[in-house]
């Protein structure tokens, strides 16, 4: 019944966001993204530079309440990638979301991410929502909207194409993965964000 009570609601929203005459695009100031210092990132490790290509959206993968301060999760899920499990360079992703929709602050984007899957991050820009959205959680309006106007914002800033926009199990193989989880990949599946983002980028322009 919850996931039905969300899903309504976030197809109301989205009516509304794609039918108005002038959805607002927020400037990369308006986002408000949490800086790596308000969660006492690490520094990171020497890093390899890319191009970056596309955007490829992601979910942490664990259950964490959407309610609670995802700082200290977002911290411990450095430390864990930078110890010796996975001697990682810094948190694997670029731009994480907590479940308010809040846009913190990852690694570098200009520095390649990291996976625990066969796909090669280069190229990709990670968007990663905390929690799990595999049949576990459900994905909140104000997250959805945040995640279409990073992704809009990071089109601008390096030149990408909204149609690059893509779920991690789009790279891997086959039952690989379930990631980005089905609750937020449908809205990639069914063109929701690419749309959106495309409103966005098109009202910016007029």
């Amino acid at each position: 019944m919850l996931r039905k009570i969300v899903s309504l609601s976030i197809f109301i929203a989205m009516f509304i966001f794609n039918s108005c005459s002038g959805p607002k695009l927020l400037s990369w100031d308006e986002l408000e993204i949490i800086p790596r210092a308000v969660w006492n990132a690490n520094d990171p490790k020497e890093y390899k530079t890319h191009t970056i290509e596309r955007i490829t959206i992601h979910h942490e993968g664990t259950f964490f309440h959407q309610d609670s301060s995802a700082l200290r999760r977002i911290k411990n899920v450095q430390t864990w990638g930078m110890g010796p499990d996975r001697k990682w360079i810094d948190i694997p992703y670029h731009f994480l979301i907590d479940g308010k929709g809040n846009i913190i602050e990852g690694r570098n984007p200009l520095t390649v991410g990291e996976t625990n899957t066969s796909y090669d991050p280069t190229g990709h820009v990670l968007i990663s929502v905390i929690g799990q959205y595999h049949r576990k959680q459900v994905l909140r309006v104000e997250q959805l909207n945040s995640i279409i106007q990073l992704a809009a914002n990071l089109c601008i800033k390096f030149n990408l194409s909204p149609d690059s926009i893509k779920g991690h199990r789009d790279f891997c193989k086959p039952n690989e993965t379930s990631c980005p989880g089905d609750d937020i990949y449908r809205y990639i599946q069914d063109g929701t964000i690419t749309k959106s983002v495309k409103k966005l980028l098109l009202n910016k322009l007029n």
